[in-house]
């Protein structure tokens, strides 16, 4: 556990830990320089992938809890702000290209996977859908999910929506 923060990921390497999502892709990216690099080899393109990425921490994911731990306008309000933002990311960051980093799978692919298991979850409690507000980034994590680094280890979309409605349940907020 981060122990600024106590809260997960912690990545231990060496017996020395890293903390925090983006760092640890960082992280690993530069500690094993020699398999295929997660952020672009230009200074430009790797900024412009730290950007999204940020905003996609900062940004994104605020909106994202909301709509399954708040109700009423609260809720409704994150739901209009979750979609805008995933519209920003598709039509600023996306485009037509297959991955955001074109061609190739790379860092701000890895930065926004971990809420596409969690998009069925999403789309349940605030009752929308994000296929129809954004298709070319459900194509793209249909796309990622045929990669078998992808598809093996993103949880269960439906296990995801199970566990919050658990978690909902133990704190009474059902």
């Amino acid at each position: 556990m981060n122990p600024i923060y106590k809260k997960i990921p912690v990545l231990i390497h060496n017996g020395r830990p890293v903390c925090e999502s983006l760092i640890i892709v960082e992280y690993v990216d530069e500690v094993w320089k020699g398999k295929a690099s997660l952020l672009p080899s230009h200074p430009c393109d790797r900024a412009q992938a730290r950007f999204w990425a940020d905003f996609i921490d900062k940004k994104l994911e605020g909106f994202a809890r909301k709509i399954w731990s708040t109700k009423g306008e609260e809720q409704q309000a994150a739901k209009i702000g979750f979609i805008n933002c995933l519209k920003t990311l598709e039509e600023g960051a996306l485009g037509d290209k297959p991955y955001f980093g074109g061609d190739n799978f790379g860092f701000l692919d890895v930065a926004l996977l971990g809420h596409y298991s969690w998009f069925y979850t999403y789309e349940k409690f605030g009752k929308f859908s994000i296929e129809a507000d954004c298709p070319k980034l459900m194509a793209w994590g249909k796309r990622c999910m045929e990669r078998d680094s992808v598809s093996k280890s993103l949880a269960d979309p439906i296990k995801v929506y199970e566990s919050v409605l658990l978690w909902q349940k133990l704190r009474g907020q059902e």
